[in-house]
């Protein structure tokens, strides 16, 4: 009796639903999700154990049985002891940090080993990886954390693939090996341009007179705040001061000028440029940017951040950049 053609189809869409479904938190890696095979070398010794045993049958060999026997049973202890070397590991996702489209986006993945067992010679990484790059060591009790990266190709969020785990310790007659989806992603800054266009800077009446025109009226000094030209410093008043021995750093004061109003608006950019490369423009003008520890505003769509400067505002605005146009959630 054959079995209907739609009851194969459920039976591969179920298959692959578990082969694609993530993990989340930590797993636990039961006998159940071990898989065992022979390796080339333990095909070749089971046939060598066949024709000592058909050796020893033909010409009534007692040493022969025996050996063939002892070499067999060490054979079936080899199979189990591969098995353990792989069961009862604990795996956990870790940090993922962002990345630039086209770097390797790094994934960390912690191995622990709640048993008394020591683990030797397992072979972790991703299943796009033909051979395995990475091999641990988890003594009992213990624990191992590693880095595992996957090339990137497009912003937006990146899924860690499926990672792959096997072992042939202790003796390399038997491969068994476990498949693993981490519940972790990381996300992909857009690659920022390379030959962007200069700041988009715009001058506008300074209300403190510290500004890049109009420089001729000196006013005095007031403490430095972040953003001030290198070149209004007062080096001389900060060479009395010594800064090292806790002394403020002082910028001279300049009555009326202009400042340079830095807005970076993704509206702005000519309209004629492809999305991705007014992303990768306003990426470039970040990073310059905060390179040159100049605040700046940022406009994207609905988003609206005020001048601000540091590490959380970059954040923020090049998060906002990765997800233009992706939702949230998505994977």
């Amino acid at each position: 009796m054959t079995r209907p053609r739609g009851w194969l189809d459920r039976k591969r869409a179920l298959w692959r639903a578990r082969a694609t479904a993530r993990d989340a938190g930590s797993v636990f890696l039961s006998q159940r999700r071990v898989y065992i095979l022979p390796t080339r070398a333990g095909l070749g010794f089971a046939a060598l154990l066949l024709v000592l045993l058909v050796g020893s049958v033909n010409y009534s060999l007692g040493l022969g049985f025996g050996l063939t026997f002892v070499a067999g049973a060490c054979a079936v202890i080899d199979m189990v002891q591969t098995t353990r070397n792989l069961a009862g590991l604990v795996l956990s996702p870790g940090r993922a940090p962002a990345v630039f489209a086209g770097e390797d986006a790094p994934f960390e993945l912690r191995v622990d080993n709640p048993t008394r067992l020591a683990r030797y010679a397992v072979w972790i990484d991703f299943e796009h990886v033909a051979e395995p790059r990475q091999a641990v060591d988890v003594a009992d009790g213990a624990s191992t954390a590693l880095v595992l990266r996957a090339p990137t190709r497009a912003r937006g969020w990146m899924r860690a693939p499926r990672v792959r785990l096997s072992t042939q310790f202790p003796l390399g007659l038997f491969r068994a090996w476990s498949w693993w989806q981490p519940d972790s992603r990381a996300l992909v800054y857009p690659f920022p341009e390379q030959d962007a266009p200069p700041l988009p800077m715009l001058g506008r009446p300074s209300p403190d007179g510290a500004g890049s025109t109009g420089s001729d009226d000196f006013a005095g000094v007031r403490a430095y705040q972040p953003g001030d030209a290198l070149r209004h410093l007062a080096w001389r008043q900060i060479a009395r001061l010594d800064p090292a021995l806790g002394g403020p750093l002082v910028t001279k004061h300049f009555e009326g000028g202009t400042v340079d109003d830095l807005e970076l608006d993704f509206d702005a950019l000519p309209p004629h440029l492809d999305v991705e490369l007014r992303l990768a423009r306003m990426t470039r003008w970040v990073l310059e940017a905060e390179q040159r520890a100049l605040p700046y505003a940022f406009r994207l769509g609905r988003i609206r951040y005020d001048t601000s400067l540091g590490t959380a505002h970059e954040a923020a605005c090049l998060r906002a950049l990765a997800l233009y146009g992706i939702a949230e959630d998505a994977p």
